[in-house]
């Protein structure tokens, strides 16, 4: 039997997406075509390269609700992140999981355009990446995952 991909996602992963499309649902009505989204981004307290990348969320415009957890896994579960595209933090904007250093541009993109999939990772802490920054650049790319464990490369930098 067929099901939709929201019928295949954990209740809890399905409330904390219906919350965070909410919340960006008032926040565009209030903003007019404003392209602000609102995240909800579960990290460590103790990790400083988050604490950056949130800073560039915030910089190209977007709202930030951080959720400080010592334990990441169980989140990373939940969101349905496969273990070679997990990253040190993971966040939720409209029906989508973001996992570590993603551009804003990327996951803007993402929003525009609407593909059927999970999310985006940037797997690992690349160098100048967004938070990453001051310590050389590497190259890196940015995943488009799917529920069914399937990737694909959606940016390189």
């Amino acid at each position: 039997m067929a099901r939709d991909r929201h019928q295949r996602k954990p209740a809890s992963l399905r409330a904390l997406q219906a919350a965070a499309a909410a919340v960006a649902m008032m926040a565009a009505t209030s903003l007019g075509a404003a392209k602000a989204a609102d995240f909800i981004v579960y990290k460590s307290p103790w990790c400083g390269c988050c604490a950056k990348w949130i800073d560039h969320l915030k910089a190209n415009g977007h709202d930030v609700t951080v959720k400080e957890t010592e334990n990441l896994d169980p989140i990373k579960k939940i969101a349905g992140v496969p273990a070679p595209l997990q990253a040190c933090h993971t966040a939720m904007v409209g029906n989508y999981v973001i996992e570590g250093h993603v551009p804003a541009r990327d996951i803007e993109r993402l929003l525009a355009e609407k593909p059927a999939a999970a999310g985006l990772s940037v797997p690992g802490m690349p160098a100048g990446s967004p938070g990453m920054e001051g310590g050389g650049n590497e190259s890196y790319n940015v995943i488009l995952f799917k529920e069914d464990g399937s990737a694909r490369i959606y940016a390189r930098y």
